[in-house]
Order: C-alpha cells, then structure tokens, then sequence
C-alpha cells in the first residue's frame, strides 16, 4: 500500500511540475518559466545532487511494456529525445515529422526516443489509451518512454515546456537542447549537423 501511494503521489508530482507550459515555435530563444516561478521552484524538489549533464542513468518503461535504461544509447551515435506531452498542439503537430526521420537514418547513426511527460508509469487506461492513440495517429514510430522519478532525475529537472528536445551521444553526453517544436528540415539540418561532428 505504501508504494503504490509513493508512486501515485510521485505520478502526481511530476505530471504537475510538467504542466507548466507549452512552447511553440522558438526559433532563437527558449521560452518557458522563469527561474523564479512556481514550475522552477517545483522543479527543484525533485533535483538530485547530480544535474543531467554529470550523469544520465535511468530506467522506465515504453508503451509496448518494455524496460528501457539508458544503455540505450550506446548502440546509436547520435539519439534525439522529444519531451512531448498529450495536451501539447506543439507537440503532436511535429509528431508525424519525427516518425518519418526516425525512418530515414541508420539506427546505428540515429534514433528517437519520445517521454510522455503527462503520462506517469502506471496511469490509468484512459490516460494511456490517449498517449497510444495519439502515437498511432501521427505514425510518431519510434520509442516512447512513460514518466517516471527515474527519468524525471536523470534528463527532465531543467524541463520548463515541451517539447524540449535533447540531442545526446552514444555516452549520454547532451550535446544540444532545443525548447520548442520544429519543422522537419529544421531538425533534419540539427541532426546532420550534429552527425557530422561526432
């Protein structure tokens, strides 16, 4: 009984913290709370002593029910994780864009990984049944992780809107965020950049 109130109450906090907006097109500069707001401050109750850059460890599970940990890198040289939500337009507008991308590199070059930052592990049906329905609806085929305190610690404590959108090495190392959503040949020029460098 005590662990599932701690993971309903952590579900309901990190859902909360992720609440706190929805970026659109940022061309330039990122937009999002302030570090005086109510989401940052909320935002720090879950910060742990490492910050996402020091070490990216975590373990979560996808909507096939699968475990994904953070080796799931190291086999790829160049990993694009969306931060997404269901209430997100953003969001779900870019969406079919990814899925395409996803398919048109090498895995051994790029992949996707999407968090469902709205949808905690061990939500209710309705709440998953939306996320696996709006993934279905924009071919978004790629990997998609549920939220959890494992997740949230290694990649998500500086997260202020979504989509937020990490570029990360086959070590973990991020090598790019981006606050706001895409087009696709706005992402496709990141990614092959990126490519290029590594």
């Amino acid at each position: 009984m005590k662990t599932n109130m701690k993971a309903y109450l952590t579900a309901g906090i990190l859902s909360v913290v992720l609440l706190g907006g929805c970026a659109g097109q940022t061309p330039e500069k990122e937009s999002g709370a302030s570090a005086g707001s109510p989401e940052a401050a909320m935002s720090s109750e879950f910060a742990s002593s490492e910050t996402a850059q020091d070490m990216i460890i975590f373990e979560a599970l996808d909507t096939e029910g699968n475990t994904v940990s953070s080796d799931i890198f190291s086999g790829t040289k160049l990993t694009m994780v969306n931060v997404w939500a269901t209430y997100c337009q953003p969001c779900i507008r870019e969406m079919p864009d990814l899925g395409q991308l996803s398919g048109e590199y090498d895995k051994a070059d790029f992949q996707i990984i999407g968090i469902i930052s709205d949808v905690p592990e061990g939500s209710n049906e309705n709440q998953i049944a939306k996320a696996e329905s709006l993934i279905e609806q924009t071919d978004a085929d790629y990997p998609h992780l549920y939220i959890n305190e494992s997740l949230y610690n290694a990649l998500l404590t500086e997260v202020i809107a979504v989509p937020t959108t990490f570029f990360l090495d086959e070590e973990g190392n991020i090598l790019d965020t981006v606050v706001g959503s895409k087009e696709k040949d706005d992402w496709k020029e990141i990614i092959d950049s990126l490519l290029e460098e590594s």
